[in-house]
């Protein structure tokens, strides 16, 4: 025991001392010799743990004309090490009652399993040996790329909500890398190689570019030593950076994107509009745009939903919603499904009309209030899932934004004003590019179904 504990203060620099926050999720952190941060988020009321990595490496931080890199490594990352070969992780999570997956974003990529916490130290064993390890083919690597494609053509060239996505994307981002779509581009995805893989593997998948977030029934006594004997052994190889995004964006434009495919067969109207972050922009813009959205899209009690789609009937279905969490900027989203006989012209100018007057003269401190309420309603449950806990925890560092801003965000959205809110909203609507997204079915099936 002396020497666990005598080898720990030695390998261990702690940012901060574990304090326990009471806010949201009482989560402590330290971090490694070898720059790896380690978060705890206590859960005791079952013998399991979400384990969870990510990776501060996303489809945003890729080189030019490798799109997709990011997502397609994520696939190969299942292919094995030396002592782990493929399918051995696989089978071996299976075998002891787990389950696994991973997810690649435009800024972070995370690997996680969820287990029993006697296996904790199984799971961390081989995540830690898969961070520096990988064994890459070019075979594995021609035969995964047919596998991404496909993805790609089930998920995006067979979806056309998916292909509308992409080129309102391309058009509010333009040379912002949040333009480029996470799965990539097909043509730059056939020509992805076992070097261009191995390039983002050996310059992100690093200790010094990790988070690792463990939530569930595990203590900090207990999960230190554990941490330091898998991933503490995990030489260091870098320097923490700072993220790079463009933050330069051209003169206020608003975009309109028509597409109409053979697959559509309910027209659907959208808008996205780019929008301050956590890191660009006025935090508390932020604050007063996350209550904001909360208000104007929080659900079919909101004003603007029982408006369109109870009141006027103009719309089967309305929402709305808002993401700061970006290394860039952040984005505002709106989505109108018109009812049957409404026209997308007809439903969208009475969104408009409706979004006028609620700018106007609809939102009241009533308003701000029951959102804030609601906020709170849901952090009351947000420690119920250990992975829905570790999710929100990683996602949110792993963009940038510090535990403390994490633990301490309810205080900062109960400090947001009403004058703040409508602020916040009126810049958002007449400062901001906008891109407006309309689906539509092919004009010849509109045609067919008017015959008699």
């Amino acid at each position: 025991m002396l020497r666990i504990i005598a080898s720990l203060v030695a390998a261990v620099i702690f940012v901060a001392a574990p304090n326990a926050h009471a806010e949201v999720y009482g989560a402590q952190t330290f971090t490694l010799a070898n720059g790896m941060q380690v978060v705890l988020i206590p859960n005791h009321r079952a013998p399991v743990v979400s384990h969870m990595v990510f990776y501060k490496v996303g489809s945003a931080d890729e080189p030019p004309g490798k799109s997709g890199i990011a997502h397609f490594l994520e696939h190969l990352l299942f292919k094995g090490t030396p002592r782990f070969p493929e399918g051995a992780m696989t089978d071996i999570v299976a075998r002891n009652g787990g389950n696994q997956n991973a997810f690649t974003t435009y800024d972070y990529t995370g690997y996680y399993q969820n287990i029993a916490v006697d296996r904790l130290p199984l799971m961390m064993d081989m995540e830690a040996d898969r961070m520096r390890n990988l064994i890459l083919t070019e075979k594995e690597v021609v035969t995964e790329r047919e596998v991404i494609i496909e993805e790609r053509r089930m998920r995006v060239d067979n979806s056309p909500s998916a292909l509308l996505g992409e080129r309102m994307a391309a058009a509010l981002w333009m040379t912002n890398t949040y333009a480029i779509p996470i799965i990539g581009w097909q043509h730059e995805m056939r020509g992805l190689t076992a070097a261009d893989n191995l390039s983002i593997y050996n310059a992100y998948y690093a200790p010094h570019n990790a988070i690792l977030v463990v939530a569930g029934d595990i203590t900090m006594d207990k999960l230190k030593p554990l941490a330091e004997k898998y991933y503490g052994a995990v030489p260091k190889s870098g320097e923490s950076k700072p993220r790079v995004r463009p933050t330069f964006l051209y003169q206020k434009a608003d975009t309109r994107i028509t597409l109409h495919h053979e697959r559509v067969t309910q027209p659907s109207w959208s808008r996205q509009i780019i929008a301050p972050s956590y890191n660009v922009g006025d935090r508390a813009d932020v604050h007063a745009l996350e209550v904001f959205s909360e208000i104007m899209g929080g659900g079919s009690t909101t004003k603007l939903y029982r408006r369109l789609v109870v009141d006027e009937q103009v719309a089967a279905g309305f929402s709305a919603g808002y993401d700061g969490e970006a290394v860039s900027y952040g984005s505002f989203y709106i989505s109108v499904t018109p009812s049957p006989g409404v026209t997308i012209e007809q439903s969208e100018a009475a969104f408009d009309k409706a979004l006028a007057d609620f700018l106007a003269r609809g939102i009241t401190q009533a308003d701000v209030d029951q959102a804030k309420a609601r906020f709170a309603a849901r952090l009351a449950f947000a420690k119920d899932s250990p992975m829905s806990a570790a999710r929100g925890v990683g996602t949110s560092m792993a963009v940038g934004i510090s535990l403390d801003d994490i633990e301490n965000w309810p205080d900062a959205v109960n400090k947001v004003t009403l004058a703040q809110v409508l602020s916040a909203a009126r810049k958002l609507f007449t400062e901001n590019s906008t891109v407006t997204g309309v689906l539509l079915p092919e004009p010849q099936q509109v045609a067919a179904g008017a015959a008699p």
